[in-house]
């Protein structure tokens, strides 16, 4: 799967090490409405920009009942506790039928997914993204404030309500610790023992992990996220000594030993130890790179109520919980704290934030998406 980040420098205390930061600003809601049957509701959940666009959390419950199908996309079962996530909205909901497509799929695969089926019944109905692929496609969301908008840190919404981070990591280092030392820096990587073996989570300009893991080179060595150069000539040098391998990675190419050693999320490479006992997860010291990815609404999405009714699932207590249990730090983390409904054994578990993370801002993202554009592809052939 795939989605990317953004955001500027900030420290461990305000970074993922309780729930947000992306550089986008609040605003509020819209107006009320109240529909008397799950046909009006369900017509409303069209252009309703909230819930009191349509009534009540029941109203639009039997609208997208009345809909009966959710259509996602690029949502991997062992991603960030998204198999557990979407059993929970089917035993809530059995009669909405959820149709799931391309599980690893990028996000730029999603956006191409919207568009391929527009106007008919298979088009994704909800995307799961990152901020570069969603800045690009902005025209094609539909904005909507969940009933916690106001629970969300600014940081990490969309002034209209577009797109809004929903859970987030730090770019780590996974690794078969029966056959591979521990990486204590990224120059580590670049070494003999690690021949053949380094492998990113997909393609980086298209893919969220990989984007990051560029990102995370070009600070560890010495860069800014101004200009991600020196993560493409780190990228470029590992390709060159023989490490860079070229597959892109899943629980498959993990269990069966085919990416040894893989750069992705933290909660990403934390799942792996299913399959692969020997399985470790290294934060690198010194500066860290963190990010949230982001949910939207497909502005001509087939099931709109459902649409709606899955966004206000997913920023629910329970489910900010589940993704929590799945390792990633949820959106309204900072609120749940203060309001006790966060699971406190969960949370004790995440590992430690680094002392100072990076996020690229709005620019520095699309920035290094046109860089990356430009330069990956003759970088690593």
């Amino acid at each position: 799967m795939s989605p990317v980040s953004r955001r500027t420098r900030i420290g461990a205390g305000l970074a993922l090490a309780t729930g947000a930061v992306l550089l986008l600003s609040a605003c509020s809601g819209s107006a009320s409405a109240d529909p008397t049957s799950s046909a009006g509701s369900a017509g409303k959940a069209a252009t309703a920009t909230s819930l009191t666009d349509i009534g009540t959390l029941a109203d639009l419950e039997r609208a997208a009942e009345t809909e009966g199908a959710l259509n996602v996309v690029a949502l991997p079962h062992d991603w960030a506790n998204y198999g557990e996530i979407l059993a929970a909205f089917a035993k809530k909901y059995p009669k909405i039928t959820i149709n799931e497509a391309t599980p690893d799929a990028s996000s730029a695969e999603e956006i191409q997914a919207a568009k391929t089926n527009e106007g008919l019944d298979t088009a994704p109905d909800v995307f799961d993204l990152g901020l570069t692929v969603a800045l690009q496609n902005t025209d094609r969301f539909a904005p909507y404030k969940v009933q916690k908008w106001d629970e969300i840190p600014s940081e990490l919404k969309a002034a209209d309500g577009a797109f809004t981070g929903d859970y987030g990591g730090y770019m780590s280092i996974g690794y078969d610790s029966s056959a591979f030392p521990e990486p204590k820096a990224l120059s580590d990587l670049a070494k003999p023992a690690y021949k053949g073996a380094v492998a990113l989570n997909g393609d980086p300009t298209q893919a969220g992990a990989a984007f990051a893991a560029v990102g995370l080179a070009t600070v560890q060595s010495g860069g800014t996220l101004d200009d991600y150069q020196k993560g493409i000539t780190f990228f470029s040098d590992l390709q060159k000594a023989g490490n860079l391998l070229k597959v892109d990675v899943t629980t498959a190419t993990v269990a069966s030993g085919e990416t040894p050693v893989v750069f992705d999320w933290d909660y990403l490479n934390a799942a792996h130890t299913k399959d692969n006992k020997s399985w470790k997860t290294v934060v690198l010291p010194g500066t860290g790179y963190a990010a949230y990815y982001n949910q939207a609404i497909n502005k001509t999405a087939p099931h709109p109520a459902a649409a709606r009714l899955w966004q206000e699932f997913l920023y629910s207590d329970d489910v900010q919980n589940l993704w929590l249990k799945g390792g990633a730090r949820p959106a309204r983390m900072d609120a749940m704290t203060k309001a006790g409904t966060i699971d406190k054994t969960l949370a004790a578990a995440l590992p430690a934030a680094p002392k100072t993370t990076v996020v690229p801002t709005e620019a520095q993202s699309t920035a290094a998406g046109k860089l990356l554009g430009e330069k990956w592809a003759a970088a690593v052939q």
